[in-house]
């Protein structure tokens, strides 16, 4: 688990000689710790443990589409806010009814710290994802679930090759060596079939596409035209995350996305715990792999 923070002025330092054991347990401390770890392991060390300095001005926005997860929205928005990063935390609200909508009405009027939207009708995933992604106004845009499906606290690891310069979109792999819950092989045979399909018209060499975890520079995400209303919008976006052109600024010239992956954990429901997707979507899944390797 990284402990990497946003630096604050209000943090306090450590010189050489100081004892890690002696600092104090307060969030402030942090950084701290992440400064004597930088000095006395090296920076090399520590950027493969998930140890780095993010900048001070960094915003990461969390786009959170939720339909019908009453039960688990306290916890996944706690484990949100504890990670160790600036947020903007935006909930869009599927037409829930299973008590939802209610719970997030309330927190619209008292949580400061989240932007709430809220749709007439159920459209879908990707329709939810498309209405969170028009108000994200942090420099780093990251997909999470409302299901505790996937753990928070990989954020900084996440969102690393693009601090660091090396990516404009990060793809999450529970395939790549993170610890996950055994379910059903049906579904990982499925999830690398059409992750192999993709590939295939894409021509990259991604583990998972399918995967929740996608992150992507603003710039980029707000860049594309979705349409996917369901989980449609997993190969959609990759298709047109693969052929996406950054602009030129200055005097770097236009380039097509530079994509990375990491590994996550994965935490799976069963569908006696409402996991929602079926083989519908996955017939959906196929149809939208063709088409948008086709055309826009």
């Amino acid at each position: 688990m990284s402990t990497t923070l946003p630096h604050s002025s209000s943090m306090t330092s450590l010189n050489s000689n100081s004892d890690p054991d002696q600092l104090s347990t307060t969030p402030d401390d942090d950084h701290a710790r992440r400064e004597w770890l930088i000095r006395n392991l090296g920076e090399t060390v520590c950027r493969q443990l998930g140890i780095y300095r993010i900048p001070d001005d960094l915003v990461l926005s969390v786009v959170i589409p939720v339909y019908n997860e009453v039960r688990t929205l306290h916890e996944i928005l706690r484990q949100v806010r504890a990670v160790p990063i600036a947020k903007q935390i935006i909930l869009v609200d599927d037409c829930s009814t299973d008590g939802t909508t209610d719970l997030l009405r309330k927190w619209a009027e008292t949580e400061s710290d989240l932007t709430v939207v809220f749709h007439e009708k159920n459209r879908g995933k990707g329709a939810a994802l498309r209405t969170g992604f028009a108000h994200a106004t942090g420099q780093i845009v990251i997909v999470q679930d409302a299901d505790l499906e996937y753990d928070p606290a990989q954020y900084p690891q996440l969102i690393q090759p693009i601090v660091e310069g090396h990516a404009d979109v990060v793809y999450g792999s529970r395939f790549s060596g993170e610890s996950h819950r055994v379910l059903y092989f049906r579904h990982t045979l499925g999830n690398k079939f059409l992750t192999f399909l993709s590939n295939w018209f894409t021509n990259l060499n991604l583990t998972d596409m399918e995967v929740c975890y996608k992150v992507f520079r603003r710039e980029v995400i707000q860049g594309i035209t979705l349409e996917s209303n369901r989980f449609g919008f997993e190969p959609e976006v990759t298709a047109k995350v693969a052929r996406f052109k950054v602009p030129a600024i200055g005097d770097r010239p236009a380039r097509l996305c530079r994509i990375y992956e990491r590994p996550v954990s994965y935490n799976g429901r069963d569908y006696h715990e409402g996991k929602k997707i079926g083989w519908k979507d996955g017939v959906q899944a196929l149809y939208c792999i063709v088409r948008y390797a086709l055309a826009d």
